[in-house]
């Protein structure tokens, strides 16, 4: 099962745990060897491992193993440690996983390649066996989504267990193994690294993803070469240029059957399928409407339709980030919405560079200033509010019910509810990711945790974002609708209170039938001292953090996309000295609140010569009085939108122009302070 969550996968499911240690299928007397399945003299055969890249096109482990060997046997094997009661994985995207892999059985059958199948005596059978006597006699289990249903005969060989020992098996048949690199942390990083000690030189980990590894500075020109590999052309398995002889063994195992053998139940709504043609369907049918793209992303109600839908299929690689950007560029219509979502894909790409270049994103603080941030203030009733949408703040308590029912927010909605579980709630930020990494049917390791990182501000830039979720409710949802659907309690309360029901006059609430800290709960912390608070230990720690950008250990951790010498320029500009920080030097407050120099990601509009702000949000997420002192909140023109960590933060350099000078109909959306592709370097 591909690397899909970030937690230790702990021990099998109770219904599993006769059976996990014992089948690995198929046996070793069931693989054939090369020289069994080809006629050529001296015939090399290739197992072709998918993980996470779910795929045959755009896949450069596929088409290397067609154009090198005699004989390829396309592999992918359950691992029945992610289907324990720990794993962080929701049933909705262990189903859509697995729709994945019965979609990618049938492509492999479709093909035009010689086809060879060899029956598995074991393993299979035995699990069918297990689970069918597992289950009461009354209920078989129900009847499996006909998205789980394979080929017949199959094109894909599935196998169940360690897939560490059914690859050492292949190996001692004398086949090669081949598999595509991929960012992973945890468990993940420790199964590839049995693998090549259990295979060894049997066993090759392509590097075909546009990622840069192996590099003692993998960010040195990392923008020039993103966009080389964006445009190069995609790899094509050469089915008709060779005579490799597809090969695949029948063991029985299928999604269909692993899923009834967990008991997979997914209760979450509005769950996209799983499928290459559900993928393709998707990405089309976006690329049709892409003018209304940069109007859609910010608010909840809008971006359920309006944003592209292809992350789970990114995230599990039934679509290359390259096929996605390629097929927009040669068939959306060139306009905003195109460019902003091309920029997107890179963002995917970076963030996954960070896990790349750093595993440890999933575990510790990137910078060790903050490491245990937020452990001493661990609240368990404040956690409970949070994950169960009853923190009495309406745009976070709809964002999180919507999480939970359907496995799915947009990014502002994302990023306020990470920003207020950490700055607001003061609670350690890994149990937020991990809530979100299981629930969460897109959820990308590589991206979400990076994320969580950067919004919970352990990273030492000199900027931060602090979303207040009343103004959020006044600019993304004035009307009430987003917090009428998921919170029916509040539905009948005039939508000019729902940015603080807490303040609606006891005769509105009377009159409405709704009754705050009754039918719907008062603020669990107030938010003005929360914040407070956050923002004078943020500033006590702050300077020190960005001295440690100096080190290149820590620097590399960082993954800044201007590399060290952007770590360095953070630090020399807000870093302490080792004498100031043993005498608690503090910077100011007016430097945090303000100005260029004062902020790392300063919005595109600085240097463009087309204003791209969105009207939403010129102004910080603050609830202040005129007069007041601000609080600094590193929001501003750019908040809850992806921004680059160092943009700026080397001086002297030069922004790209990231004017637009488009005057055709999608001029007329609202523009949205989305980061440009250009913008990276």
């Amino acid at each position: 099962m591909p690397d899909e969550s970030a937690g230790e996968p702990g021990q099998s499911a109770s219904a599993a745990s006769t059976v996990g240690t014992q089948l690995s299928t198929p046996e070793t007397a069931d693989i054939p060897t090369p020289e069994a399945v080809s006629d050529a003299t001296n015939p090399t055969g290739t197992v072709i491992w998918h993980r996470k890249h779910l795929r045959v096109e755009d896949q450069e482990a596929v088409s290397r193993a067609i154009a090198d060997s005699d004989a390829i046997c396309p592999l992918f094997v359950f691992d029945p440690s992610f289907y324990a009661d720990s794993g962080l994985a929701c049933d909705a995207r262990i189903q859509f996983l697995e729709e994945a892999v019965a979609s990618l059985d049938r492509l492999y059958a479709a093909t035009p390649a010689p086809a060879t199948h060899v029956s598995a005596t074991s393993g299979g059978h035995e699990l069918e066996a297990t689970t069918e006597s597992a289950m009461p006699a009354s209920d078989p289990g129900g009847t499996p989504p006909d998205t789980l249903q394979c080929a017949d005969p199959p094109g894909l060989t599935i196998g169940y267990g360690d897939p560490v020992d059914l690859l050492a098996r292949f190996v001692d048949q004398g086949w090669n193994v081949v598999t595509m690199a991929t960012p992973t942390s945890r468990y993940g990083q420790r199964r590839d690294e049995r693998a090549r000690e259990a295979c060894g030189d049997a066993m090759t980990f392509v590097s075909g993803d546009g990622l840069v590894r192996d590099a003692e500075w993998p960010r040195s020109d990392w923008q020039p070469q993103i966009t080389d590999w964006l445009a190069a052309s995609q790899h094509a398995p050469g089915w008709d240029d060779h005579d490799t002889v597809r090969v695949a063994i029948q063991t029985s195992v299928t999604p269909a059957l692993v899923d009834r053998r967990f008991d997979i139940m997914p209760t979450k709504t509005k769950v996209p399928v799983g499928t290459h043609r559900a993928a393709t369907t998707t990405l089309r049918e976006f690329a049709d409407r892409i003018r209304s793209y940069p109007g859609n992303i910010s608010a909840p109600q809008d971006a359920r339709d309006g944003t592209s839908g292809l992350s789970p299929y990114l995230n599990f690689g039934l679509l290359s980030v390259r096929q996605a950007h390629q097929y927009v560029d040669e068939n959306a219509p060139s306009c905003r919405g195109a460019e902003m979502f091309e920029s997107r894909l890179v963002w995917n790409l970076h963030y996954n560079q960070k896990l790349v270049d750093w595993p440890g994103w999933t575990e510790k603080a990137v910078n060790p200033v903050f490491e245990g941030q937020n452990e001493d203030r661990h609240d368990d009733s404040l956690i409970t509010a949070w994950k169960q949408g009853r923190t009495g703040f309406p745009m976070v308590d709809a964002s999180m019910r919507c999480l939970r029912k359907t496995g799915w927010l947009n990014f502002r909605m994302r990023a306020m509810c990470a920003s207020f579980f950490t700055h607001i709630l003061h609670q350690p930020w890994w149990i937020g990711a991990d809530w979100y990494h299981h629930h969460l049917i897109d959820s990308d390791v590589g991206i979400n945790y990076t994320q969580w990182q950067s919004q919970a501000g352990l990273i030492g830039k000199p900027s931060q974002r602090v979303y207040n979720p009343r103004k959020q409710v006044r600019d993304q949802d004035p009307d009430g609708e987003w917090i009428a659907e998921w919170i029916p309690e509040l539905a009948a309360l005039p939508s000019e209170f729902l940015d603080r029901p807490e303040k609606a006059p006891l005769a509105v609430q009377d009159e409405c039938g709704v009754q705050i800290g009754e039918t719907y709960p008062r603020p669990v912390v107030d938010f003005e001292a929360r914040r407070e608070q956050f923002w004078s230990r943020y500033e006590r720690q702050r300077p020190v953090a960005a001295r440690e950008l100096r080190r290149q250990k820590i620097a590399k951790r960082a993954s800044f996309s201007g590399g060290y010498n952007a770590a360095r320029a953070i630090a020399a500009k807000h870093g302490d000295s080792e004498d100031d920080a043993t005498k608690g030097t503090q910077v100011a407050l007016d430097e945090l609140s303000g100005g260029e120099a004062a902020n790392a990601d300063p919005p595109p509009s600085e240097s463009s010569t087309t204003d791209t702000r969105d009207p939403r949000d010129t102004s910080a997420d603050l609830d202040r009085s005129p007069g007041q002192t601000p609080i600094p909140s590193g929001t501003g023109e750019t908040a809850g939108e992806p921004s680059p960590d160092d943009r700026t933060a080397v001086e002297g350099q030069q922004q790209p122009d990231s004017g637009d000078d488009d005057t055709s109909a999608e001029a007329d959306a609202e523009p949205t302070g989305q980061t440009r592709f250009g913008d990276f370097e």
